[in-house]
């Protein structure tokens, strides 16, 4: 079996262990995985460990599964660009500015393999936390701005989806103010 194959299958498998579902949407997590590494091999098709970092990018921070796990099933490569990519800082190092600024300063100093794959994810979340909960997506976009800023390297053409992304959801929330849409979207 393939890296990325693997990668699916064992993804699929420590998301759907907990029952994951997509925040608002009430979908299988996988979903989001699914698309975040379709993104990616689209974009770098000849990037199989890019690809199963893609699939796996959250497993770390959001099931049981550990840093070791990862490296005995995936090897070092994949295991460090999912490690670059998982937010493992809990309450305890600080709110969530401090976590998000920690994070931030991770994702900066994580190379262009890393962040092309933070591109994808940030592409695929995004319209969902706009659609779903403006009221969030205010403080979740002048992160993802911050975040975009800091990140200057990957894939041009992700890294230049991504802006545009970020760019509409900024017009998409700024429509509905005008509107008089309340903060919650209902």
């Amino acid at each position: 079996m393939d890296t990325v194959e693997a990668a699916r299958l064992f993804a699929t498998a420590a998301h759907g262990a907990i029952g994951q579902r997509r925040k608002y949407l009430d979908t299988p997590y996988i979903e989001h995985p699914a698309a975040v590494a379709a993104l990616v091999s689209r974009h770098c098709p000849g990037d199989p460990a890019m690809v199963a970092a893609a699939w796996l990018h959250d497993v770390l921070e959001d099931t049981q599964v550990t840093a070791q796990t990862l490296g005995d099933n995936f090897g070092e490569e994949v295991t460090a660009l999912v490690l670059a990519l998982s937010d493992l800082e809990g309450p305890e190092v600080g709110n969530r500015a401090v976590r998000k600024r920690l994070a931030l300063e991770r994702l900066a100093q994580a190379g262009a393999r890393a962040q092309t794959i933070k591109y994808a994810d940030l592409i695929h979340n995004t319209g969902s936390i706009v659609e779903h909960d403006p009221g969030f997506a205010r403080l979740y976009l002048k992160e993802k701005r911050a975040l975009l800023e800091a990140m200057t390297e990957g894939e041009v053409g992700l890294r230049r989806l991504a802006w545009e992304v970020l760019e509409q959801a900024e017009a998409r929330l700024r429509q509905r103010r005008q509107q008089g849409e309340s903060p919650t979207g209902r």
